[in-house]
């Protein structure tokens, strides 16, 4: 999840600090955070182009037993171009970690807008379901199943426009066996379909196309069809699909969504008939995209250890300048010293040294104090100005300007 305020300032930014690069993005603050990986926001240094970095330990995914599935996360995000999905725009790795950069979507969860404002206008419903409808039948012509739709996993960006995101539980049509179905029972109970519960294999579209049903359930309705604090009571229901739609859907509201959420697989609605529906249809706008060829070959050698070391990219931090105003950054110019035009003018020659620290005050001067002592000079501190007075009694003043 990335929240609204990700798009601005980057932490790495502030009070003069350090920048951490990763190839050509600079990383900022973390947006979230989880067992195997966190999302930080960064910033393309060529383009100036926000983006989220998800970045994976790799000693915690091999440990874990997780590189299929990561691979299986990397391929379905690398295979999808939709204005509905997330997108990737590569991946990277170094000798410990993998970085997926992906699109940066300001807007929130989806769940959130449920939860802040209860149920949604059913002109709005219809329009997130549209968008929704359009991911998920583009996954599936290019061979993915998401297996985990639900409205947490549905993100808004600045415009409101819908993006389906986290494919960890998806699957690949590669995936599927010889009698043509999946048979790896996951998903969140209160969204997945009775077949994947049933443990006898299922048509992922046809399990996606279920739990969008229950998604536009719950942006009608402001609560689920399915709900039940005992699981396996909740599996019942499911199984008979028992639910009930609230008075204030619309009569062809409710026709389709009985369609959709048929615990029968063979004889429930289809995507291409819930697209031809009328209530679907209504101010309905198809998605215009272009279709690009891609090519999963290099997935691999982001675990390959003994891969071309020069396709690794290193984490490194550069340290920025201390920041300094325009005078000041004028007055370390000997010939643009605008100093004269304000101190009085003496005999004695005038010599400065200058330099930048991010040290405190008090250590830098305590620093010169124990550097000047065993010379023989005498110091002196008052306001920041340091007398050190020399064996002929000459006197030599360092002041300093903090900011």
């Amino acid at each position: 999840m990335v929240d609204s305020s990700a798009g601005g300032k980057m932490s790495a930014h502030g009070g003069g600090g350090g920048r951490t690069r990763v190839g050509r993005y600079e990383l900022g603050r973390t947006l979230g955070e989880g067992t195997f990986a966190k999302v930080k926001f960064a910033r393309n240094v060529e383009t100036g182009e926000n983006v989220a970095i998800k970045i994976l330990d790799k000693d915690k995914v091999l440990k874990h037993k997780m590189i299929a599935q990561i691979k299986r996360e990397i391929s379905t995000m690398k295979l999808i171009r939709h204005p509905n999905v997330i997108r990737m725009y590569e991946v990277m790795a170094s000798r410990t970690k993998i970085y997926i950069v992906m699109e940066l979507v300001t807007g929130g969860e989806l769940f959130d807008k449920i939860a802040s404002r209860g149920r949604l206008k059913e002109d709005d419903a219809r329009k997130y379901f549209q968008q929704l409808i359009n991911a998920v039948d583009y996954c599936h012509s290019r061979g993915v199943y998401h297996r985990d739709l639900k409205p947490e996993n549905l993100l808004l960006d600045a415009n409101g426009t819908l993006k389906v995101s986290d494919f960890g539980l998806s699957a690949l049509s590669q995936q599927v066996r010889e009698d043509g179905l999946l048979h790896t029972t996951c998903g969140t109970p209160n969204y997945v379909a009775p077949e994947v519960i049933n443990n006898k294999g299922y048509d992922g579209a046809k399990a996606d196309l279920w739990s969008c049903g229950v998604i536009l359930f719950v942006l009608m309705a402001g609560y689920l069809p399915f709900e039940d604090s005992n699981l396996m009571a909740l599996y019942k229901k499911i199984y008979k699909a028992d639910f009930s739609c609230p008075s204030w859907f619309s009569t062809s509201a409710k026709k389709l969504i009985k369609k959709i959420l048929d615990p029968n697989p063979n004889t429930r609605i289809t995507i291409a008939e819930v697209i031809n529906n009328e209530w679907f249809k209504k101010g309905y706008q198809p998605p215009r995209f272009e279709t690009a060829e891609v090519n999963l070959d290099d997935i691999n050698s982001i675990f390959n250890e003994s891969g071309d070391p020069a396709q690794l990219v290193v984490e490194r931090r550069e340290e920025r300048p201390a920041v300094m105003n325009a005078f000041e950054l004028i007055s370390t110019s000997q010939g643009l010293n605008l100093g004269t035009l304000f101190e009085k003018q003496t005999d004695s020659v005038k010599r400065e040294t200058r330099f930048a620290s991010r040290l405190p005050a008090n250590e830098i001067l305590s620093k010169i104090e124990a550097a000047a002592g065993p010379m023989g000079f005498n110091v002196q501190k008052r306001n920041y100005k340091v007398p050190i007075i020399l064996a002929d009694k000459k006197t030599i003043t360092a002041c300093f300007h903090f900011t």
